[in-house]
């Protein structure tokens, strides 16, 4: 776990860019499954089982390495370096 654990930012209290949704699909009118947040800039994107998988377009785009689910109830961190659960 030592390395995913370098990947985690300084603090993961980030503050949701989009709270209401997937930040591209609102703009697009589109629909999303499951919500994942940014724990680096708190872009709120959605999963790989949504058609936009706009959180993966995220760190594609940006290099930011871990999300943390946006779904109530769920607490776990996804790092996609290491491609494993923080």
């Amino acid at each position: 776990m030592t390395a995913t654990r370098e990947h985690l930012p300084a603090s993961t209290a980030v503050t949701a860019r989009t709270p209401d949704g997937c930040e591209e699909c609102l703009a697009i009118g589109g629909h999303w499954v499951h919500l994942r947040l940014c724990l680096t800039c708190g872009h709120v994107g959605c999963c790989d089982s949504s058609p936009g998988k706009h959180a993966t377009a995220h760190f594609s785009r940006t290099g930011h390495p871990v999300i943390q689910s946006f779904e109530s109830g769920e607490d776990w961190r996804w790092c996609f370096i290491d491609e494993q659960l923080v």
